[in-house]
Order: C-alpha cells, then sequence, then structure tokens
C-alpha cells in the first residue's frame, strides 16, 4: 500500500527541534531558537474547509451555528468558522482533534489548496501595517472578526484573534501557490522586531492562554 506524503508549502531557514507525524503531514512542534516573539507559525497541516449554499444559514457543522452577518466569527470546540458573504463560509480546524469531515455537497476541502500561517504576540499590527491597509484595530469589530483583501498584494482571508494593549494575533490564509514569497514578506517585515518562525506548541499555548 502507497503512503500518502503530504508537505507544506512553507519552509522556514530554522532548525526544527521537535516534529510530529499528523494525519500524513510532517509539523514541526518546536524550533531551536524561537526568540520571545512575536511569532510565525506555519498551521497548514490543520483542516480547512470551504462552505457554499444558497441557504447556508440552515447548515450547522458539528452543530455549530453559523454567524449572522459577514465578518463575524464563531469559535467553538477548537473550530473558527467564518462567515465570508450572504452564501459562504470558511472553516477552520485550530485546536484539538481533527474533527470528521463534514457532509455534503456544500463543503469543499480546501487544506492542500491553500497555506495556513498564524502571526502573534508583540508589535503585530506595527509588522501588518507595512504590508497591508486592511484594519485589524477597528475599533468597532471584537474578536473574532474576518476581514477579506490584499495582504502583500495577495487576495487572503485574515481573522483578528487578539487585539489588547498586551498582545495580539491572527490567523490567515491565501492561494498554496505565494506561500514562499507570503512568508518571505512577512519576516522581512517583521525583522526590526525581533519575529522568529515558532512551532505549532507555541501556537497552542498562546490559544489556551486566549481562549482556554
Amino acid at each position: 500500500m502507497e503512503t500518502l506524503i503530504r508537505r507544506s508549502p512553507v519552509s522556514f531557514d530554522s532548525q526544527s527541534l521537535k516534529t510530529g507525524m499528523r494525519d500524513d503531514w510532517t509539523v514541526v512542534l518546536e524550533y531551536e531558537d524561537e526568540g520571545e516573539g512575536p511569532y510565525l507559525v506555519d498551521l497548514s497541516h490543520r483542516a480547512r474547509w470551504d462552505l457554499q449554499d444558497s441557504d447556508v444559514d440552515s447548515i450547522q457543522p458539528w452543530g455549530i451555528q453559523l454567524p449572522d452577518s459577514p465578518g463575524q466569527c464563531v469559535f467553538q470546540n477548537g473550530i473558527l468558522i467564518n462567515r465570508m458573504n450572504r452564501t459562504q463560509a470558511s472553516i477552520w480546524h485550530l485546536s484539538g482533534e481533527k474533527p470528521d469531515n463534514p457532509d455534503g455537497a456544500a463543503f469543499s476541502d480546501v487544506t492542500d489548496a491553500t497555506v495556513f500561517l498564524a502571526l502573534f504576540g508583540k508589535d503585530i499590527f506595527a509588522i501588518t501595517e507595512k504590508l497591508t491597509s486592511l484594519d485589524f484595530l477597528d475599533f468597532t469589530k471584537q474578536p473574532p472578526f474576518l476581514l477579506q483583501g490584499p495582504f502583500s498584494h495577495v487576495p487572503c482571508q485574515m481573522v483578528t484573534l487578539e487585539k489588547t494593549a498586551t498582545g495580539s494575533g491572527l490567523v490567515f490564509t491565501c492561494s498554496r501557490g505565494y506561500a514562499r514569497d507570503m512568508t518571505a514578506a512577512i519576516l522581512e517585515a517583521g525583522e526590526e522586531f525581533g519575529i522568529h518562525p515558532a512551532g505549532e506548541n507555541t501556537f497552542a499555548n498562546w490559544l489556551d492562554q486566549l481562549w482556554g
């Protein structure tokens, strides 16, 4: 029987300290030198789905009610659901065990077609303002909330998870083909702030502190 190997489109110039296998992906859990943040984490192995249906409000993936309005998000049982428009939502698995694949023609698995990154820690929005005009600090919105638009000139879906005086962070996706240029642009923009690639364990710890 042929062994399936799935590869992330992201490659950091850092030495991994701990790795693990998950759903045929090799996942970096920890790098040798991760610094004190800000951090850039590759989450491309985490499952993602696109949900599209003319009656999308009647669909409840794993019993989770979709947000009512475009831009709104809900996080429940390790799953982040982002309302994109009247007929469409994106679904991102952030923590815990991977859920069963949702049933129905309305769902499309986009995990292997996209790159998935997390950016969190100090000075995050000083970094993002170099790369986009999207307003991650919009005072009218409470995290988590979705923004759609160009980031480093690439169409992205981006969700602000935290925007406090002590910390900030976001997760985002874009087409897989932009992975190399996207990570290079972020690392260059964040160099003056001491940005480092980090493993999934660092992201999981931050997420636990944020939402428990």
